[in-house]
């Protein structure tokens, strides 16, 4: 059974709404900055890509908006995008035939650390009854049902930097195994948060480049030195292709099919070798019926960090053989930031985008390449291209490793 993508809806450090995302990728636009959600004078890193001007009662009411958290308003927003986006009417389908799966690396860590506060300043009575619900990782599917009267399978992946992918796959999955006509899917993190930036800077995992925050992050780039926290959300509308066909839906393209393994190797550290990512890499191919010759694009993780650039080139290497050198490899990081948990559903978009618009994103900031990262990265510049075959890499802390095969849902 064939999956395609029918909608889809964008809230990032770029902007909101597909075509003003894509117009900044395809500008090699940078949306990092100064951290503005809270006073980061004090900290080594003070630079991050928030979502600017966001306004949740655009998308949402009032008492939705009070009570939901950070993430999940920016999930609601994205899922009510891809909703109009897809034309699809939930609310006019059986209950069961369409479901969410929306997921979330860390969920709503501002209403823990806000709640912690109150806590420990005003005491027990003082902690909000709403702290619970506003917190946990799956609630982002669960208001999303809600609002968008889906009540088909609902749950959230939580698998670090690589959760928007598995998300995706499994919802793509829930599709093929007929459990759902539709499934409404993506990843959103809120993650800008004083807690949770000091932890990654106690680990000397971001960029400390404050001075320059739209140049900080610059995957595969000799001068790289961490990675960007960012924040938004991306969903997508997942349809039965016939389904889809059947009632004239956009086509935005296709999920051909995913693969995904574990590095056993570090909590935080890739397999330097890169053989976790490959081996995920090569279970996407494989489920998919591609060979490696037949991938025009892969979107790489990139995250701009001096272990993961060079891991992530050797296992390019390693599925693609002969071929490496031929295929355009981009990391969008470079101009979106890192969304943790929402990374992997924007850049499989990305790769749709790409796909439309028959044009490569670029890797900004790639000034003094690494010759240890030697493939072809579509240096600063947007590159145009024919593109029938896509790759979407995401990996997590963890050694959470996933891959999407993507296409143009052609017949």
């Amino acid at each position: 059974m064939r999956v395609a993508v029918t909608g889809i809806g964008m809230v990032t450090p770029l902007g909101v709404g597909v075509e003003e995302v894509w117009g900044s990728l395809s500008r090699g636009r940078s949306g990092v900055r100064a951290i503005s959600n809270f006073d980061a004078s004090s900290y080594p890193t003070r630079i991050a890509g928030e979502v600017p001007d966001f306004d949740p009662e655009r998308y949402m009411d009032r008492k939705t908006a009070r009570h939901a958290a950070r993430y999940c308003q920016l999930a609601l927003a994205a899922a009510r995008m891809a909703v109009e986006d897809s034309g699809l009417r939930p609310e006019s389908m059986g209950p069961d035939e369409v479901g969410v799966v929306v997921s979330s690396a860390a969920g709503g860590m501002e209403e823990i650390e806000k709640a912690h506060g109150v806590l420990l300043q005003r005491g027990v009575t003082r902690v909000s009854p709403f702290m619970a619900p506003m917190m946990i990782t799956d609630m982002a599917a669960g208001l999303i049902a809600i609002e968008m009267r889906a009540g088909g399978p609902n749950y959230a992946v939580v698998s670090a930097c690589a959760s928007g992918v598995h998300a995706l796959a499994d919802a793509s999955e829930v599709i093929r195994r007929g459990d759902a006509v539709a499934m409404i899917a993506g990843g959103a993190e809120a993650g800008i948060t004083p807690l949770l930036m000091a932890a990654f800077c106690q680990m000397s995992a971001l960029s400390r480049r404050n001075d320059e925050p739209e140049r900080a992050c610059r995957p595969f780039d000799t001068g790289r030195d961490g990675f960007v926290m960012s924040e938004g959300a991306v969903v997508m509308v997942l349809e039965e292709m016939e389904h889809a066909r059947a009632r004239g839906a956009t086509i935005w393209g296709e999920l051909l099919g995913s693969g995904s393994s574990a590095d056993m190797h570090h909590i935080t550290a890739p397999d330097p070798e890169g053989r976790g990512a490959a081996r995920a890499m090569e279970a996407a191919l494989r489920h998919s019926g591609l060979r490696p010759d037949a991938v025009d694009y892969i979107n790489a993780h990139g995250t701009s960090t001096s272990l993961g650039d060079i891991a992530e080139t050797l296992a390019i290497h390693q599925v693609m053989g002969e071929h490496a050198g031929r295929v355009m490899v981009s990391s969008t990081k470079s101009m979106t930031g890192h969304l943790l948990g929402a990374a992997g559903a924007l850049e499989a978009a990305v790769c749709l985008l790409a796909m439309r618009h028959r044009l490569i994103p670029p890797t900004i900031n790639l000034e003094n390449q690494d010759p240890r990262c030697d493939l072809d990265y579509v240096p600063n510049v947007a590159r145009p291209a024919e593109i029938r075959v896509a790759l979407s890499n995401s990996f997590g802390f963890g050694g959470h490793n996933a891959c999407l095969a993507l296409g143009r849902g052609e017949v």
